[in-house]
């Protein structure tokens, strides 16, 4: 008895197999397997920013898309990115680069690029275009905000004599007390040479050549000793704020908000303010690339652009975006024309070439107590 259920057991699981749809030999094993739905993964720099973004576009695109949209933080740079990539395990789908990162993570071949031409016009009709504004398309990103990094500063620390020229960063005899700088060459570097008479529009044409940059580590050497590293957007808040550092380098939104809304005694130096473009990138290999496209599509709209700066003082990189944006607000943002006196654009190609080299040194000369090995940039 046992032995004919045994039969009939094999003879049901036979007819089973033979009911299932052969494989062609010829077709790719990846294409067999169905991948599940995957919930759109954006990252972003945390704090005040993210919060930013989650109000003015990722919950808004969660009402109108029905996608669920999951946000996750990071320090910048393409080390991340770059492991995904090479282990094809991709996790991000878009993220907010700063340009020379994403400019460099192109060139590597990390990212995927980006049809412009899909972008919708702005509210009034401008085709895309021409509402973003110049540097804000690049071959695999979309920008976004325009933000810039500020000198912020302690009012109750530093008196009645407030910090008046970029030049007082550096001048600690006559405003003494700790720095406070990211620890990255970036800034510091154009800051170093507009401190010491470099005309903003002259410093990477100086920072070309060898004597340049020897005059900024130079430059930069005068304060070593009176700096604290930070590495995270909320660090020049929590620096000023614990009375640990009297002036710090600081991402402008960062400071805005807790003058405003917290009262903090801190005030912003637009002197020498270096503005760069934040923008929207998607890593190569994405398994929510059309999500991720149409994520974008929406993010960089003229209605969420000019939402954004309710939360934090960036400025949209949408010209239609502007027309929206509150008058008191307008002040506060990197591109006032009176916040673009002494302003310095970041050269961000420029930087997605030299980065790797100049970190190299930064890092020689945090080491050694002074400029490092000069030349070993270059």
């Amino acid at each position: 008895m046992a032995s004919c259920r045994g039969i009939a057991v094999l003879a049901l699981s036979l007819a089973l197999l033979a009911s299932v749809p052969a494989l062609a030999e010829d077709e790719p094993a990846e294409s067999r397997v169905t991948a599940p739905t995957k919930e759109l993964t954006v990252v972003s720099w945390g704090g005040a920013y993210t919060r930013s973004q989650m109000l003015a576009y990722v919950k808004p695109y969660r009402l109108l898309s029905g996608e669920w949209v999951s946000m996750e933080t990071y320090n910048g740079g393409l080390k991340e990115i770059r492991e995904q990539v090479e282990t094809e395990n991709v996790v991000w789908d878009v993220v907010d680069f700063e340009l020379s990162d994403l400019i460099r993570g192109c060139r590597e071949g990390l990212l995927e690029e980006i049809d412009h031409g899909t972008l919708p016009p702005g509210d009034d009709g401008t085709p895309a275009v021409d509402d973003f504004i110049p540097g804000a398309f690049t071959p695999c990103g979309v920008g976004q905000t325009v933000w810039s990094t500020v000198v912020a500063y302690d009012v109750e620390a530093v008196g009645e004599s407030a910090p008046s020229t970029l030049a007082d960063f550096f001048d600690v005899d006559e405003f003494p007390g700790k720095r406070g700088l990211r620890r990255d060459p970036r800034v510091i570097l154009e800051w170093a040479l507009i401190a010491d008479g470099v005309a903003p529009e002259d410093v990477y044409a100086m920072l070309e050549t060898d004597d340049g940059l020897d005059r900024a580590f130079s430059v930069m050497d005068e304060i070593k000793n009176h700096i604290e590293w930070w590495e995270v957007g909320a660090d020049p808040v929590r620096l000023l704020d614990s009375d640990e550092v009297v002036m710090t380098s600081a991402w402008n939104g960062r400071v805005h908000r807790p003058i405003v809304e917290d009262g903090k005694p801190f005030a912003i130096l637009w002197d020498g303010q270096i503005w760069d473009i934040d923008s929207w990138g998607i890593p190569k290999g994405s398994d929510n690339l059309h999500k991720a496209q149409d994520f974008i599509r929406f993010a960089t709209g003229t209605g969420p652009l000019a939402e954004q700066t309710k939360y934090i003082s960036y400025g949209p990189a949408r010209a239609s975006s502007m027309a929206l944006v509150a008058e008191e607000t307008k002040p506060h943002l990197p591109t006032a024309p009176e916040n673009l006196a002494r302003a310095l654009q970041t050269d961000a190609a420029w930087w997605a070439t030299h980065q790797v080299a100049l970190t190299e040194r930064f890092e020689e000369w945090l080491a050694s107590g002074g400029r490092g090995l000069a030349g070993s940039a270059r």
